[in-house]
């Protein structure tokens, strides 16, 4: 038997990072992996040569897997289960016959970034929420709070009933029934992995680039060094002393009797994972997506040819390392090579002319191996990880944010997989920051990250609804001509941009976004009759809001490339699809065509909403409004409809159904049900209150707005108080600036000329909210409105 590792196999499958492996019970000799495609895959050994097939693929979450374990066999589950933790903050449970999920285990307010099982179906969970869980038969029996960043690392100790933690707050933590009996300190940044030794004893590893050895009494008996950067997994070897870590230097180390024996560099930069076999084999899971396994038995190692190949792989792999002030005409030349390493896995940067490679020395077979071409970088940052951690979570980058002259810059943390406006109110909230730096934050996450993807596409450049590019402030539009302000990236329509002129001196965007007259004229300038007061442009308003932009073209081709993927049962013929572009224009449907709208809304949560934004548009004829918002199955409708804004809805179905019964209201049929039906509507709307995405935020002030068109039409004064309730539980948490404007023009519609409605509104958190809206300075709309606002409430 040899006594280093070597290569085994390479495992191709998953399509993104693995992020998570553990050893499973059955069969023997068999893994697990977690990886960024949201899959988790089960790898059984071949007979018949060293590699392993993939046997089992299980889905169910809906954003990457960060955690896996194996819950031990029982009676129930003879097998054991496969768990596994998500960025949907949810926990699910799988058995190895089934790709769906057993069960799922909900109660996290973030990330589930670490699992760890136990005794007698024990399961304990960490997670970015800063807190543990601990779960007993599909039930969460207690929450460990008390660390105060994300945690990373748990792991449960085999007697006494000692639970451990570890936290980006660089403490380790020990738990017994709920309460921390002892902190640990000594790392110097976040701790990352965890293994038990012994009842007594445990292994912590972290982006300190350390092991320690600790003692449950509290003690730090070792600290290892290896690692050039950072941490991220440890687990031990069978022998239940020797361990191994894989981290940011893109290396697996092996430690034997305390010692770094044996370096594995990774043609990967980051290996986020590792795990060991039961015949003492070790699989590592990394950023390229490929797993691979090492092991001593030669039997077992890949061809020569392949291992051969392996090697050269590794050297070809370009390393960003700290070069800065090192003048290259200063390194070693070829001939350092000649003299034996002072450790294994020591590096060495030797130049070749122009170029820089990187040598690390393998103490096993005493040489020095080629680890790749240095090229410029910064060593344990962004540019070498493609990770930066900020408050303990991974972030693509944290831009530092000059707000204000003489104080220290703000952390700005950005995902390239999110949307830019999401991250910029996270950030303003986060730093107490006015809304008016919004647009300006998010235009500055834009420009910084020009050109940079996430896999194959940027979902969160693209329209949600037609896949064409999505609106960016100050965009150029494809005849070159600057998008600017002037046009409303929900509607399409003219949007008041205070002070924004055409070259010819006309006002170019003096539109008001809901009539298309004059949005503002300054005091004395005749006003129009029918939607203002003399001297209030802005409310009672008296007609109601409607969203009429679309591109029908566009919606029918997302309609089809839908269809191709739906199951034969649901599926409709491409040729019928072709009968809904007359019902986005036309006010004279088929009964045919009715009815394929109908079937069409049918379609599973995450393929409905081209179908929706098609409702958007037909609702709108007085044909179609009758069809569906008829007295007999009105009710029927709406709670279709309605199901669809739950808050764990996709913001696309929510926001199309709200702008649904904006449009609803256009027609007489739909304006009776909808006041009819108000106290279905309003509650079950306000569901998507707390949306963080603005178009949804829009869509339901304009669903209020229209509400209170309604309501001061008719004078119902029992309804426009209901209404006057529900503006305010918005008001608190609103963001997005149009939709602070419409709901102000929602408040001053209620109060006009009703006294009860104006004492409501000041024995509630209106008179605040009116307070906030009157210092914003820009869009001036806003502060005007509040400003009238504020005077309609001294009546």
């Amino acid at each position: 038997m040899a006594t280093s590792y070597k290569l085994r196999c390479s495992l191709l499958g998953h399509e993104k990072d693995v992020r998570a492996l553990a050893a499973v019970y059955f069969p023997d000799g068999a893994f697990v992996s977690g990886s960024r495609d949201v899959t988790a895959r089960i790898w059984v050994p071949n007979d018949f040569n060293p590699g392993f097939t993939e046997s089992h693929t299980m889905s169910g979450h809906r954003n990457f897997i960060s955690s896996v374990c194996v819950m031990p066999p029982s009676e129930q589950h003879p097998q054991g289960l496969i768990v596994t933790g998500s960025n949907d903050n949810n926990i699910l449970a799988f058995t190895l016959e089934s790709p769906s999920p057993l069960f799922t285990l909900e109660g996290h307010a973030d990330t589930v970034c670490s699992l760890a099982a136990g005794k007698f179906g024990t399961l304990l969970s960490g997670s970015w929420d800063t807190t543990a869980k601990v779960w007993l038969n599909g039930k969460c029996v207690m929450t460990l709070t008390g660390h105060e960043s994300a945690v990373w690392a748990v792991a449960i100790l085999p007697e006494q009933g000692l639970m451990l933690t570890g936290s980006a707050d660089k403490t380790i933590k020990m738990w017994k029934a709920g309460k921390c009996e002892k902190t640990f300190k000594g790392h110097t940044d976040c701790i990352r992995g965890l293994a038990v030794l012994s009842a007594a004893e445990f292994l912590s590893c972290s982006n300190d680039a350390s092991i320690r050895r600790w003692l449950i009494t509290g003690e730090c008996t070792h600290t290892y060094y290896g690692h050039s950067n950072y941490i991220y997994s440890i687990a031990l070897l069978p022998n239940g002393h020797d361990f191994v870590t894989t981290g940011e230097d893109r290396c697996l180390k092996v430690w034997k009797d305390g010692k770094c024996s044996q370096t594995l560099a990774h043609p990967a930069q980051s290996v986020w994972t590792v795990c060991t076999l039961t015949n003492g084999d070790i699989a590592t899971g990394a950023s390229d997506g490929i797993i691979r396994v090492f092991t001593v038995d030669p039997s077992k190692m890949a061809s020569p040819e392949d291992q051969t190949a392996y090697e050269e792989q590794v050297a070809g792999t370009s390393i960003p390392q700290q070069i800065g002030d090192v003048d290259i005409e200063e390194l070693p030349g070829r001939g350092a090579l000649n003299e034996p390493g002072r450790a294994d896995g020591q590096t060495k940067m030797i130049r070749d002319g122009p170029r820089v490679e990187a040598y690390q020395w393998s103490a096993s077979e005493s040489k020095w191996s080629k680890i790749g071409d240095v090229v410029g970088g910064t060593g344990g940052s962004q540019v070498t990880s493609g990770k930066t951690l900020f408050e303990g979570k991974e972030y693509d980058y944290v831009f530092d944010v000059d707000i204000e002259e003489g104080k220290p810059p703000l952390k700005l943390p950005y995902n390239i997989n999110e949307d830019p406006w999401h991250a910029s109110q996270a950030f303003i909230h986060r730093n107490n920051l006015s809304q008016l730096f919004l647009d300006q934050v998010a235009n500055f996450i834009t420009e910084n990250t020009k050109g940079v993807t996430l896999g194959p596409a940027q979902p969160a450049y693209g329209d949600p609804f037609t896949g064409a590019g999505r609106y960016i402030p100050g965009q150029v539009s494809g005849d070159g001509q600057p998008s600017a302000g002037s046009s409303d990236p929900f509607t399409g329509g003219g949007r008041y941009v205070p002070g924004y002129g055409q070259q010819n001196g006309q006002a170019a965007s003096g539109a008001d976004p809901f009539t298309g007259k004059s949005s503002y004229k300054p005091a004395g300038t005749k006003q129009e009759s029918g939607d203002s007061t003399s001297g209030n442009q802005y409310f009672p308003k008296t007609t109601y809001l409607s969203f009429d932009q679309a591109n029908p073209g566009a919606i029918l081709d997302k309609l089809k490339a839908f269809n191709g993927t739906l199951d034969p049962d649901v599926k409709t013929d491409d040729t019928r699809l072709d009968q809904v572009l007359p019902l986005m224009n036309s006010g004279s449907p088929t009964a045919q065509q009715l009815e394929l709208l109908w079937n069409l809304l049918q379609w599973p949560a995450d393929k409905v909403f081209p179908a929706l934004d098609v409702l958007r548009l037909a609702i709108r004829t007085e044909a179609v409004n009758q069809h569906f918002c008829n007295v007999k199955d009105g009710h029927a409708f709406l709670q279709h409809l309605l199901s669809l804004v739950s808050p764990e809805s996709a913001p696309a179905n929510q926001m199309l159904v709200l702008r649904t019964l904006c449009n609803a209201f256009k027609q007489e049929c739909g304006e009776q049900l909808l006041i009819s039906e108000q106290n279905l509507v309003i509650p079950a709307s306000l569901q998507c209150k707390g949306s963080e995405n603005k178009n949804v935020q829009i869509a339901l002030s304009s669903l209020l707005l229209n509400y209170a068109v309604a309501f001061h039409k008719n004078a119902d004064n029992e309804a426009k108080s209901q209404c006057l309730s529900s503006a305010a539980e918005f008001s608190d948490v609103v963001k997005d600036p149009e939709a602070h404007f419409r709901l102000a023009v929602a408040i001053g519609t209620l109060t006009w000329g009703d006294l009860n409605c104006i004492e409501l509104a000041k024995s509630s958190v209106i008179k605040q909210y009116v307070g906030v809206l009157k210092s914003v300075q820009e869009p001036k709309k806003v502060r005007e409105c509040a400003m009238l606002l504020a005077h309609t409430l001294c009546q």
